[in-house]
């Protein structure tokens, strides 16, 4: 479909690839963001410049800069 910072508040996904590296790529990691999870867009910010998404029982603010390393195919 495409990065997951073109998704809106409401919207569920799966994670189909995760293109960020170094330190970002391990810290999204371990909160839970990794190839074949399912996550929805709970909130974005007005400017768009962050969203709050949740993947299980947890809630992980992004920057839209990261959210554009993260492929994700529509639910």
């Amino acid at each position: 479909m495409g990065t997951l910072a073109e998704l809106n508040a409401g919207q569920t996904a799966v994670v189909t690839k995760v293109e960020a590296t170094g330190e970002l790529k391990q810290r999204l990691f371990s909160f839970g963001l990794r190839k074949g999870s399912v996550l929805k867009i709970k909130a974005t910010s007005i400017a768009r410049s962050t969203m709050e998404i949740e993947i299980g029982s947890t809630l992980l603010a992004l920057r839209y800069e990261e959210a554009k390393y993260i492929q994700v195919s529509e639910q």
